[in-house]
């Protein structure tokens, strides 16, 4: 049983993790892509609306405006994350990639070689990358609290830099419902997501 627990916040303000600030942006779905969700089987449209195709744009700015940020593109559906390594010229991490070729990945990464990756679900479990600073969660399971704590882990090693984790949504969606689950336990633990719609003026 537990005997003890910590909070996130105490261990930001003692220094043992680095502080963190959480924004959702949230993103319309197309005219054509909207369509496709209402006439899907409800069990189908979460995923459609997970990989809403305008999400890249997103994630082409962040990583744009954000130059001395090492930076973590994470995704659940495998289509989706190919997608944008390809589009963005990005190097792609799932479960099916060489432990060779991701043991070398990562470790570009720690040098400072490679400032950007996609990571499937792989990076929900531990791997040692201290210098990482930001996240950007394009899509999540249902409302696992879990996963979305595991997530923001990632980022959290203390560093100079304020850590920052992303988690873009489509709007008014299924996709929207099940986020703010996953976000419950941060929420629970002391931090506060910051909700911005794409389009406002919002410095990314």
């Amino acid at each position: 049983p537990k005997r003890y627990e910590l909070g996130w916040k105490r261990l930001e303000q003692s220094g043992y993790i680095a502080e963190a600030n959480c924004i959702e942006i949230r993103i319309d779905l197309s005219a054509e892509r909207r369509i496709e969700y209402a006439l899907a089987e409800r069990r189908n449209q979460f995923r459609i609306a997970s990989e809403n195709p305008r999400k890249t744009r997103i994630v082409q700015e962040l990583i744009a405006n954000n130059p001395e940020d090492s930076i973590l593109v994470i995704g659940q559906y495998i289509d989706q994350l190919e997608t944008i390594a390809n589009e963005l010229s990005l190097p792609l991490i799932t479960g099916k990639t060489k432990t060779i070729e991701r043991e070398k990945l990562y470790e570009e990464f720690r040098q400072g070689k490679q400032r950007v990756l996609v990571v499937s679900k792989v990076a929900n479990f531990a791997i040692d990358l201290p210098d990482a600073s930001m996240a950007i969660q394009i899509s999540g399971t249902f409302g696992s609290r879990q996963e979305e704590a595991q997530r923001l882990g990632r980022i959290l090693r203390p560093k100079k830099r304020s850590a920052r984790f992303f988690s873009v949504v489509s709007k008014d969606t299924r996709e929207q419902e099940f986020a703010a689950k996953r976000q419950l336990f941060l929420v629970e633990q002391g931090y506060e997501y910051t909700i911005v719609d794409w389009g406002d003026s919002f410095s990314l």
